[in-house]
């Protein structure tokens, strides 16, 4: 079982290991898309790079980042992930829109 702490919401989610984090955050309502992302993201398959989330701790409870994340998010700190590419296994704390 993954625990999910959702820190700007103040919310937390309990979901199974290997949990995609953007699959949660829709299923809770959280906001995960700034501005014209809202209605023109890729629907999840990680070719946008618009869900970005911070992983404030847990790293080690997450999938290893993919080459579509690294691509994405060169510039980024390495807390930085794509919901969609992220697959949650243990106790993780994220912020949303980074």
């Amino acid at each position: 079982m993954a625990t999910i702490h959702f820190e700007a919401e103040g919310t937390t989610a309990y979901v199974m290991d290997g949990t995609i984090l953007r699959d949660v955050m829709l299923e809770k309502r959280i906001d995960l898309y700034k501005g014209m992302a809202k209605v023109l993201n890729c629907g999840g398959v990680g070719q946008c790079g618009t869900c970005i989330v911070d992983i404030l701790s847990g790293t080690e409870h997450c999938s290893q980042r993919t080459p579509v994340e690294d691509q994405k998010l060169r510039k980024k700190p390495l807390s930085y992930r794509l919901a969609c590419q992220t697959l949650i296994s243990g106790e993780v704390r994220v912020r949303s829109k980074p």
